[in-house]
């Protein structure tokens, strides 16, 4: 199976990427670096010249520029050069009527397919970040239902995504979500009960057909974004 590289280091060595066409699963909670997760994905798809859309449910492009200029990613590149594009929901909200707004927001409420409608059609990688805001009141079963639905038009499309899930949306379908997703990835904060230090560590929760690791990978976000540095063997 063919893989994307993800740009962060440790998984790639590990995993040898993301599977090609499948979709993968990011959650964690706040401060963690799911975004930023999302966006070195990105970046390094449209590195493999891969044709890439990122599509934001909050945030607009003006706030995703700003924060990869933290680190040493020529976004501005990428989408002048046609490998990445970016669908703003927010701000596509934000510039319809009042009652336009309610219709759109009540439309799209647990209807996840619908963020593709605007997809280019060369699309080869999508990130969604993310799709707790279209959860609400959704019972277990219309989220199951309603993620295996865009699982299975992403894998149509032979797309390869990452989708990302806040933590509070997390807490509450976290489990049902791995059984449609292909692979998926937990971000956290704990305590280091050795040195007493606040640590970030990742869980690479499944990921079908790979060798995947059972220990937390511990990782920082430095200036070249997340990186791993666990002591584990990743040859």
């Amino acid at each position: 199976m063919k893989r994307i590289k993800t740009g962060v280091g440790g998984i790639d060595k590990f995993t040898g990427g993301f599977p090609e066409g499948r979709t993968l699963l990011i959650t964690g909670d706040a401060g963690s670096g799911k975004t930023i997760f999302g966006l070195q994905f990105a970046y390094n798809c449209c590195l493999q010249n891969l044709k890439t859309t990122y599509i934001t449910t909050e945030e607009d492009a003006d706030d995703l520029y700003i924060q990869s200029s933290a680190f040493d990613w020529d976004i501005h590149g990428c989408t002048d050069q046609g490998y990445l594009n970016f669908i703003e929901l927010a701000k596509i909200r934000a510039e319809v009527t009042e009652a336009e707004v309610k219709i759109e927001i009540e439309s799209m409420k647990g209807n996840f397919a619908k963020l593709l409608e605007n997809l280019p059609e060369d699309t080869q990688a999508v990130v969604i970040d993310n799709i707790g805001s279209y959860t609400a009141k959704l019972t277990p079963y219309e989220f199951r239902s309603r993620l295996d639905l865009l699982v299975y038009e992403l894998k149509k499309r032979n797309i390869t995504a990452l989708i990302i899930l806040d933590s509070a949306t997390s807490d509450e379908f976290n489990e049902i979500a791995l059984f449609s997703v292909y692979g998926a990835i937990k971000l956290m904060k704990r305590e280091n009960p050795y040195t007493g230090r606040r640590e970030r560590v990742m869980d690479i929760v499944k990921m079908r057909s790979t060798k995947t690791p059972t220990q937390f990978l511990t990782y920082e976000i430095n200036n070249n974004g997340i990186e791993i540095n666990s002591g584990i063997n990743l040859k």
